[in-house]
């Protein structure tokens, strides 16, 4: 690295973001599929305004972590990916309590992170301390999964309905996905 580029405060070259869409993409043939994984994103996004202040909004919190269940493998933080612990249908769990979900059957980089911190990727206990804090008005009273079928058609038609119908059901103003 030049003074230069030192003076105004550049990280060093080797400094760099990790490239996850190329290597998803790149696991994904790995895994045997004929395309690569594409993403769906779109020119125009569909987000609202709040309609009140977020100190007075219920939120609702959407995972794609799967619940445990004993006798589909290892399904620990350390975990190799393990396909058999997957969930093909939305779940709905009690927002009160603290569920054992895991993260196994997700495609994540096992290199350069772990799962051991169920706070990074299932932030429900962090929404329970913003609601105490008032930042929220309130936690929904379920929080729900949403599968990772590798399906963009199975998730717009039949997936995102259906949670769109349990956070309206829970009264929900607002609703934080954390797709691991």
């Amino acid at each position: 690295m030049s003074q230069a580029e030192h003076d105004l405060g550049f990280a060093p070259e080797e400094d760099a973001p990790i490239p996850y869409m190329q290597r998803i993409r790149d696991y994904y043939l790995a895994l045997g599929y004929a395309t690569p994984y594409r993403w769906a994103h779109y020119a125009e996004v569909p987000f609202q305004p709040l309609k009140k202040p977020l100190g007075e909004c219920r939120v609702a919190l959407i995972t794609t972590a799967a619940p445990y269940q004993p006798g589909k493998g290892d399904q620990g933080p350390a975990a190799p990916y393990n396909a058999a612990a997957k969930f093909y249908t939305v779940y709905s769990g009690d927002s009160s309590i603290d569920p054992d979900l895991r993260i196994s059957h997700l495609a994540i980089d096992r290199v350069h992170t772990t799962a051991e911190d169920s706070n990074t990727w299932f932030p429900l206990r962090q929404l329970r301390r913003c609601a105490a804090a008032a930042r929220i008005g309130e936690v929904a009273p379920r929080f729900h999964g949403a599968p990772t079928n590798r399906s963009h058609r199975k998730t717009l038609e039949q997936d995102c309905p259906e949670l769109l119908t349990r956070c309206r059901a829970d009264r929900a103003d607002i609703a934080v996905l954390v797709a691991n």
